[in-house]
């Protein structure tokens, strides 16, 4: 395996059985999530993220967070990662791992971001990372339960809306 990728390559992990994912792919991807946080640009809250995101196909993509001086338009690390996988035709992912700088512990992705992983399945695994490569392992799921997904657009609705001016 390469050490380091750069933000346009796509690396694979070997990993044969689809859903469990190795320590050694774990840790893998927390190092990466850890590399691309060093791509970062936030100049305004210092505040690093990267994520680097396991394809079910076992590819790897890498993404960091960007700020912007209009703040809302900036994006999260996940968001971006999730987008260019996307965008290279992935649409089932297997982990997402998360960095941040916080020693003290471990980075969460916000609602946003949970929403947003959530819109490509609920049972797929996040880490949430320190520094020191140590993390937390949770779900989708458990970072949104009860959570609106794709398939509520297609569940029964009522026939009749009232019209209320």
């Amino acid at each position: 395996m390469a050490g380091t990728q750069s933000n346009s390559e796509v690396m694979h992990i070997e990993d044969r059985d689809i859903k469990h994912v190795s320590k050694e792919t774990v840790a893998k991807l927390i190092q990466l999530s850890h590399e691309a946080k060093k791509q970062a640009y936030c100049p305004y809250s210092k505040f690093r993220v990267g994520a680097a995101l396991l394809t079910l196909d076992n590819s790897v993509h890498t993404g960091c967070n960007v700020e912007n001086a209009c703040y809302n338009l900036g994006m999260c690390a996940e968001r971006n990662v999730i987008a260019k996988a996307v965008s290279e035709g992935h649409q089932r992912f297997k982990a997402i791992a998360i960095a941040s700088d916080m020693s003290d512990q471990f980075i969460s992705p916000c609602g946003g971001c949970r929403q947003f992983m959530r819109e490509f399945g609920s049972n797929w695994d996040v880490y949430l990372s320190k520094p020191d490569g140590s993390y937390m392992k949770m779900t989708v799921e458990e970072l949104l339960p009860v959570s609106f997904g794709p398939e509520d657009l297609t569940k029964k609705k009522v026939s009749y809306i009232p019209n209320n001016n």
